[in-house]
């Protein structure tokens, strides 16, 4: 049972981390943003990214490094959620 409930975890985490990467890419390609995937990534993305945008200015105003921040906090809050279900399945 545990294990299950870790593997979710797991998953659920890489698929959000995949997303926002697949999302910061497309930022690189004209008019990517625009299509069905990209608007859909962006109401999935955009909520968790636009705090990290709002408090971290670009660089030289053009380089965003909001989303580096923003993965590694990803990273951070799931070895949290590790550590909780560690102590609460343990």
């Amino acid at each position: 049972m545990t294990y299950e409930i870790i593997s979710v975890v797991t998953t659920l985490f890489r698929i959000y981390f995949y997303m926002i990467l697949v999302y910061v890419l497309m930022s690189w390609l004209p008019n990517v943003r625009e299509s069905f995937v990209g608007e859909l990534l962006g109401k999935l993305v955009e909520p968790y990214l636009a705090p990290f945008r709002r408090f971290i200015p670009p660089i030289m105003g053009m380089i965003d490094i909001s989303p580096i921040v923003a993965l590694f906090v990803l990273q951070l809050a799931e070895q949290g959620v590790y550590a909780i279900l560690g102590y609460l399945l343990g």
